[in-house]
């Protein structure tokens, strides 16, 4: 059985698709089949692995709506052991057309019992909102990973991430537990960076990863090419910290 982990901070701009792709990349290169899944309506992680996400068809919305199965819309990428189910903006309209279907919480979950066997790791990136999808995403997930940004009013929000936690976790998803908090857009040059760091890191103590995403140009760079990092530029300092983070994902399984 896959391990199922989710990708979640409903605050944008915090490295929340960077992790999802980067991670899922670095998993897969170690040998681990991956499967990445999109359910975020922006779709940036369907385009972050090389697909134009206006020309795809099917998608994770025709499975979220009962249309079909996850496994009609499973897409191989150009990197080894890694697949994806993409998304469009076409996903935004399933958050209102699934407001009266039954069982709605659980729509993927439900879909991904179809494949959890086939995949040694599922990685979902959570839109930045805290509607049906994500609690859909919440549902599930067997843990989740809360990319946090080194920057000012970096722990807003995240009290209410966690009430929703707690909530999914008492009445959808009894097992959830908190994979880890990683720190990104790390400047070790501004004392704004550190300050953060030790903030959370006193907050969160052994639930933050050791290692800090740095700020780095070629992460920034990498999904306008349609590439994971370690892909684009394996030497960078970014392509570093993502394969420490999926080395420590690894040893924590």
């Amino acid at each position: 059985m896959g391990r199922i982990i989710t990708v979640v901070n409903q605050k944008g701009g915090v490295g929340k698709t960077t992790t999802a792709i980067n991670l899922a990349a670095c998993l897969a290169e170690q040998g681990k089949k991956t499967l990445l899944i999109d359910i975020d309506p922006q779709g940036n992680t369907t385009s972050g692995v090389g697909f134009d996400k206006n020309n795809v068809h099917h998608n994770i919305y025709n499975v979220m709506i009962g249309e079909i199965g996850l496994a009609d819309v499973v897409h191989n990428t150009p990197f080894s052991s890694l697949d994806i189910v993409p998304a469009n903006t076409k996903l935004a309209g399933a958050e209102v057309e699934m407001v009266n279907l039954e069982q709605r919480e659980y729509r993927l979950k439900d879909a991904l019992e179809q494949l959890e066997k086939e995949y040694q790791f599922l990685i979902i990136d959570s839109p930045p909102s805290l509607g049906i999808l994500t609690i859909n995403s919440l549902t599930a997930t067997q843990t989740i990973l809360v990319p946090i940004q080194c920057e000012y009013y970096a722990l807003e929000g995240i009290t209410e991430l966690l009430n929703t936690v707690r909530l999914v976790k008492r009445n959808f998803n009894p097992h959830l537990k908190i994979e880890g908090f990683l720190l990104t857009m790390y400047d070790k040059r501004t004392r704004l960076s550190i300050q953060v760091a030790k903030e959370i890191q006193s907050c969160f103590k052994e639930r933050v990863f050791d290692v800090l995403i740095p700020r780095n140009v070629s992460l920034g760079e990498a999904p306008s090419f349609g590439q994971p990092i370690i892909h684009y530029n394996k030497h960078s300092q970014g392509a570093k910290a993502y394969k420490s983070l999926a080395g420590e994902v690894l040893s924590g399984g």
